[in-house]
């Protein structure tokens, strides 16, 4: 009997996943255990392997579609199956994907294939499938001009197959002008090749909408003029949980922030002595030891509000931001105040190493309770960052660069010297966070990079 492959689910807040790459054709055999498709979250890609053994029948959903967890995305079953009763209706399910569907959209009554859609009444709510709405994003259509053939005008899948099989054939220039104009192809005949609308279509008919020549935008006529415009991308898993992550801790916490310049000469010096032994330690991890140890004092800064309630942690994993493709991910240092700093770079470089290769695990990126942002190797002075929730604090650093500063001698005379400064920015939730507090905190940071024999 044939089976359903669902997107699965794969970590606590997951809620949608993408499909980068199927790993068997249609026809061809899978076997249990072996790898099937990769798939993108909001913070992985990974590969998933098949569950049971038989044929790919059908491919539900091709590589690029986004899919809601435990939607289904492909048959499994005996050479020849027939699969129709399967993929009856607007969403092929079985077990936990039937109620997944009857949750997220009404019940769609079965009506005659030559039904007639519902007109809908201008401003009127649209409901509609999530596939329904999938497909009307794939082919550019506006999910409230397509007819819905179930009850209350419930828009499902076969409606805008149906509704993009009867649109009008137009060339890609001139549906980009289309959409970004808001021009109606009511009434417009195409003039182009097989009858298909083209730019100079649009332009005939509603010229003051259309991007002109001399503004840039060309002409199927003229393919050598220069082109440009606007390019659409859809957000990548990793990206809507960026953005959705910050919009919470912007809106959720009373972010502000303190800054702080160190002088790093005994740090760097520190880190030429570790090399000399012939273990590698970066400035990040020197950064790092630091803060777990000032975290240890001030207890505040590695806890979270948890609704009315103030969440202490005994231990400090803390989290180093890395720029991957497509984003920014956090893999979580744990343990960090007791591993020491051999072990903090140990476990940095192996972390930075999987995120580059997507291979952490949901275990290595969730758990931490504070968080370290550096720039510092991209020139930049400073900047603040933003809280990575439920954390209530993270550390920006800026670049070490030579910065003449004023020292008092032995004498009591001061003097101009040049010296490695960084600059940090710490960013707190002032709702837990003093701002005495927050600063009491930059300045043991201060003590332990100035002084670091203290924190080896």
């Amino acid at each position: 009997m044939a089976s359903i492959v669902i997107m699965p689910k794969q970590g606590l807040m997951m809620e949608e996943g993408t499909l980068t790459n199927w790993l068997k054709k249609e026809g061809e055999e899978v076997a249990a255990g072996s790898p099937l498709f990769e798939m993108e979250t909001d913070k992985l890609t990974i590969t998933m392997d098949a569950e049971v053994s038989g044929t790919l029948l059908k491919i539900l959903h091709p590589a690029g579609d986004v899919v809601p967890i435990t939607m289904p995305i492909a048959v499994i079953g005996a050479p020849g199956e027939d699969i129709s009763a399967l993929l009856g209706g607007d969403t092929a399910s079985t077990g936990s994907a039937d109620e997944a569907a009857s949750e997220a959209a009404p019940a769609v009554a079965e009506v005659p294939a030559g039904s007639a859609p519902s007109p809908r009444a201008s401003g009127e709510k649209v409901y509609a499938s999530p596939r329904a709405r999938l497909r009307a994003e794939e082919n550019g259509v506006d999910i409230a001009a397509v007819g819905g053939t179930g009850p209350d005008r419930f828009v499902i899948e076969r409606d805008v197959n149906a509704f993009v099989a009867n649109k009008p054939a137009i060339t890609p220039l001139a549906a980009n002008m289309v959409k970004s104009g808001g021009i109606s192809l009511d009434g417009i005949a195409g003039t182009g090749f097989n009858g298909k609308i083209t730019t100079a279509d649009l332009h005939r008919v509603s010229p003051a909408a259309v991007p002109t020549a001399a503004e840039g935008a060309a002409s199927e006529a003229n393919p050598g003029q220069l082109t440009r415009g606007v390019r659409r991308e859809n957000m990548s898993g990793m990206r809507k949980a960026i953005s959705r992550n910050m919009l919470e801790s912007k809106s959720a916490n009373a972010q502000t922030n303190h800054r702080m310049s160190i002088d790093m000469t005994e740090a760097m010096s520190l880190r030429t002595k570790y090399k000399a032994l012939g273990i590698k330690i970066s400035y990040n991890d020197i950064i790092v030891r630091a803060c777990a140890k000032a975290l240890k004092n001030f207890p505040i800064v590695n806890a979270f509000v948890d609704g009315g309630s103030i969440v202490y942690h005994d231990y400090v994993n803390i989290g180093t931001a890395v720029s991957v493709p497509g984003g920014l991910i956090v893999p979580v240092i744990r343990d960090a105040d007791i591993i020491g700093l051999t072990g903090i770079a140990d476990k940095s470089a192996e972390m930075i190493e999987k995120a580059r290769d997507g291979k952490l695990t949901d275990r290595d990126y969730h758990g931490g309770t504070f968080t370290v942002s550096s720039l510092g190797m991209f020139d930049v002075d400073d900047f603040v960052a933003i809280i990575n929730p439920p954390e209530s604090a993270i550390l920006a650093v800026g670049k070490i660069a030579k910065t003449p500063v004023v020292i008092t001698d032995a004498e009591g005379e001061d003097q101009v010297v040049v010296r490695p400064v960084c600059n940090l920015c710490l960013s707190y939730d002032h709702r837990i966070i003093d701002g005495a507090e927050a600063a009491r905190f930059l300045q043991k940071l201060k003590g332990y990079l100035q002084n670091p024999i203290l924190m080896v």
